[in-house]
């Protein structure tokens, strides 16, 4: 099959790492925006949590959805479909007047958010365990690089080309463009087609989705720990994509450049930690099914300890607070792409959609509310309170997680190759 060539495969792979640049650009630019949409609509950090928060709110309850969606009917298709919807909904964002059409609009673009369950599955049946963690590594490059195009675009592009509401048209249509190129270039694969099981198979058994199958992902006492750190891990990733910049600008005193001119080279160390994490946790797994959950824990827990001292550090003292999130942006992004080859290491393909959206839902349901819980804590107290409260007892919270994933990894790693070899030899 052409889809299966090797050469194809890492085409599909350019494509979704496109997809994800830009989408996340433009989901991610908004936080960098704070000041002149505030301004626009005269809100304050209340108010400003809630528009981000509606967006998280609507892509949480759509992620059982998108899972269902995916394990059922062809994954290119539907991620075809949800760029054509994040085009749409960003246009919209741009042409509202009233802070009431924008806090709508802008939930509406979490439609599109919680699509990303059938990309990663997708990739999951081009790619074996061995590889799963650095090609997930290199496409979640895609989320601080877009970040830092968004930076761009807000500090640098707006000011140009006539303020936000351009720079939103500019990505919507890049949304539309995407939909059409991911439509008529990327072809399906079969679920679990890329298993060490059915490598040298010249053909696959169908795995259909069934309730039973996905009933079970809850009795997988790894996926307890994964849901449990998931839901803990993503409010400090929510709390700096919506604050920081402010954080910076409001209580630090950084202008647009200083900002740019410290926080482009933190992300970009922030991008190398995607693909460093996911190459580590490849490596370790080669060697023990705990690797990839060992490296996550290490990155949680220093990554915790290097934005305390950075948030702590006097606000004359520059050069000490870049050193600490540059240290911060090494560790920061160690677990990401373990996080996601662990749940298709102890799931069946026909339900690993599923399985990842149940994961982003319990992750997004907790989640969600971060922006207003920092919102209000920085209307109370301050932004530095907030951003350091938040993110530090999360990730200690998601470092106790990981130990305990640590003492049931082997089994349930072992249990899923048990089941992948006993479909192997019934075909």
């Amino acid at each position: 099959m052409f889809a299966e060539n090797s050469r194809y495969r890492w085409f599909v792979v350019v494509v979704f790492f496109f997809f994800m640049l830009l989408h996340q650009t433009d989901k991610l630019m908004i936080g960098t925006l704070q000041v002149p949409i505030s301004e626009t609509f005269d809100i304050n950090n209340r108010q400003w949590g809630m528009i981000n928060s509606g967006a998280l709110i609507v892509a949480t309850i759509l992620y059982p959805i998108w899972g269902y969606l995916y394990d059922h009917y062809a994954r290119a298709k539907l991620l075809s479909l949800a760029s054509f919807i994040w085009g749409s909904t960003t246009w919209l964002n741009a042409i509202v007047r009233s802070f009431g059409g924008f806090l709508v609009t802008r939930a509406s673009t979490g439609i599109d958010d919680s699509s990303y369950p059938g990309l990663y599955t997708l990739v999951a049946d081009y790619f074996g365990p061995n590889l799963r963690g650095k090609i997930y590594g290199i496409l979640q490059l895609a989320q601080p690089i877009g970040y830092l195009m968004g930076m761009i675009l807000a500090l640098m592009v707006a000011p140009l080309i006539g303020g936000w509401r351009s720079v939103f048209f500019l990505t919507g249509s890049l949304g539309l463009v995407i939909a059409i190129l991911i439509f008529f270039g990327v072809r399906e694969m079969p679920r679990g087609k890329a298993e060490p099981e059915f490598e040298k198979m010249a053909e696959m058994q169908i795995f259909r989705f069934s309730w039973k199958k996905a009933r079970e992902i809850f009795k997988i006492k790894t996926m307890w720990f994964i849901f449990l750190q998931g839901f803990a891990g993503v409010f400090p990733w929510n709390v700096i994509i919506f604050f920081f910049f402010g954080y910076l600008e409001k209580e630090r005193g950084y202008d647009a450049n200083g900002i740019l001119f410290t926080m482009a080279p933190v992300i970009l160390i922030l991008a190398s930690g995607y693909f460093v994490g996911g190459a580590l946790g490849d490596y370790a797994f080669k060697r023990s099914r705990k690797g990839r959950i060992i490296v996550s824990s290490i990155g949680v827990l220093l990554g915790a300890l290097f934005l305390f001292l950075a948030i702590n550090t006097p606000i004359e003292a520059r050069n000490q607070f870049f050193i600490l999130m540059c240290l911060t942006a090494i560790f920061m992004p160690l677990s990401s792409a373990n996080v996601i080859a662990t749940v298709y290491d102890v799931t069946v393909p026909e339900v690993r959609s599923t399985a990842q959206a149940t994961e982003y839902f319990i992750e997004n349901a907790g989640a969600a509310f971060a922006p207003i819980l920092t919102g209000m804590i920085a209307d109370a107290i301050d932004l530095k309170t907030a951003i350091l409260l938040i993110c530090t007892v999360a990730w200690i919270l998601c470092f106790f997680f990981y130990i305990g994933a640590i003492f049931t990894i082997d089994k349930d790693a072992h249990q899923l190759r048990d089941q992948m070899a006993d479909r192997a030899k019934s075909m």
